[in-house]
Order: C-alpha cells, then structure tokens, then sequence
C-alpha cells in the first residue's frame, strides 16, 4: 500500500499486545493482505505477554497469500544455536513463498537475556557471529544442510539498531536496515548509505522505520496504556514514545509523507489494540 504517499505501508501484527485472541490475529493477516499493506510485522521480547514472533509469522504465512512477513526485529543472540534460526527462517522462507524477510538486532533490556542465560554485555559480538553461520548453515551442499534450502540462497536479512556498530553492521552482513523510531530515521540512512559505499555494496540498502498507531474510539488511551506498559523499562522515557503514537488519520499521513521525503523505503506502522477493525481504519486513513 502506499495511499497517501509513495513510501511502502506496512502493518504489524498485533501479537505483542497482551490479550490478543487468535481469531483476531488470524483476520487481522487476512485483512491486511486484502487491505493492499506491503508487509505483517511482528516485534521480540521475551519477558512480556506477547506471542513468539516466527510462530505467528507461520500462521500469518498459512492465511495469505500476497504479503509480505517480516520480523522487525528478532532478538538473535537469545535464540541459541544458529542452526536452530536457520531452519526456522528457511522454513518461513519456504511456507510463505519468499515473502518473508528475517529481521534481527539486539535489543536493550537486560532481562530478556537474563531470561536465557545469554550474556547481554556481549550481544554485538553473537550476533556478527550468528550471521556468519547462518549464512554458512544456508550455503550448506544437500547432505550436510540443516533444514529447507531458502529461495534465493538465504532469506532477506535487515538489521536493526543505532548504534555505530550496528549501522555498519548493516553495509557488511545484511540486505537493509530498519530504525525503531521515525526520529532517528534521517541520521541512521545517511550512515547506512555511507557504510554501503565504503564496503563497496552494488545497489542501495532497503530502509525502513516503525511508528506506532492506534485509531478510532478512546485511541489516546489505548496507545497510552499500551505503549507505557510495553516501554516501562526506560522509565520516564515511556511517555515520550506513548505520545509518539499516531492516534488520527492526518497524524498517519504526515509522517508518512515525512518518510517518503526522508527516503524511507517501507515504513511499519504497529498496532496498540487488538481488534481487527484497526486494520480498515488505517487503511482509510492512507487513502
């Protein structure tokens, strides 16, 4: 969908919001492939009532058909052995016809690694090493391969974060880049571009941002309640994404149009509520 701008619409799936139903998750796929979005996302944490982000990319894959589906993004370093990533994302890769694309970073809270005993002060380093043996594990002769082989030799890989080294990391081992927040996407393209210069990559980096919505009824509210549940670990720091939320249709159009200007290729719009019906109501308002 592009609507009101030329920039690429996404939709997040609304798995992180405590709650959810699977009928809505299920129509929530199904109207957004029928709505004209480019993608169904899904965010990663552990410690947080919300689903597994590549389970419900699985069910997503299973009801549609023309969407894309991509992790924005999956905490690699607290998945364990890389084959085990491997095989998931082939097998997502395979289910869902290539219209999947593996979104990996970081993260920054502390006790979604306390939660798999897996060092958080080393996180950088594991994942440089896991997309070095992922791409390994992919480019694998038949006998030897673990699991399907990926259309293309491997999935799509965007990489998130912000700092230095993630932005470098993003010209040397991966297809794009995605920022969390719409504020830092300006500054972090430039730097992705530049990396992507000085590795001597052919082409140009996929950019993309996250922004969140909710619309309709008592939207304020709902965003509020939502956003400084799920953001209450940076403490007073909550209230400034809460407020970030897009909660009318002419919020949503203009940073649209502000990504488009700023030469976003896809921007990923997240869901604070449930009920499918959110589905429509952004797609009217990109009309």
């Amino acid at each position: 969908m592009t609507g009101a701008a030329a920039v690429r619409i996404g939709i997040g799936l609304p798995a992180a919001v405590p709650g959810v139903r699977p009928d809505q998750l299920v129509e929530w796929a199904r109207r957004s492939d029928a709505a004209g979005f480019s993608s169904l996302a899904t965010l990663d944490r552990l410690v947080h009532d919300g689903l597994e982000p590549l389970v419900t990319l699985g069910a997503a894959a299973a009801v549609t058909g023309r969407i894309g589906l991509g992790s924005y993004v999956l905490l690699a370093p607290t998945r364990g052995p890389s084959a085990l990533l491997a095989r998931q994302a082939a097998t997502l890769d395979r289910l869902s016809g290539s219209r999947f694309t593996l979104g990996l970073g970081v993260g920054t809270r502390q006790d979604d690694y306390r939660a798999t005993n897996i060092e958080f002060h080393t996180r950088g380093q594991r994942l440089d090493t896991m997309l070095d043996e992922l791409q390994a594990i992919w480019a694998a002769p038949g006998p030897e391969r673990v699991g399907p082989t990926p259309s293309g030799g491997r999935p799509r890989i965007v990489l998130g974060g912000r700092s230095a080294a993630a932005l470098e990391r993003v010209a040397r081992a991966g297809d794009g880049w995605v920022s969390g927040s719409t504020g830092f996407f300006a500054e972090g393209a430039a730097a992705v571009r530049a990396a992507w210069q000085r590795h001597g990559r052919e082409g140009a980096p996929r950019l993309q941002a996250v922004a969140y919505f909710a619309l309709g009824s008592d939207a304020a509210r709902h965003a509020r309640e939502y956003l400084m549940r799920y953001y209450g670990f940076v403490g007073a720091g909550a209230a400034a994404v809460a407020d970030s939320a897009l909660i009318t249709p002419a919020a949503v159009r203009g940073v649209a149009k502000e990504m488009e200007r700023a030469g976003c290729d896809e921007l990923l719009l997240f869901p604070c509520r449930p009920d499918p019906e959110q589905v429509d109501l952004l797609a009217a308002a990109l009309m």
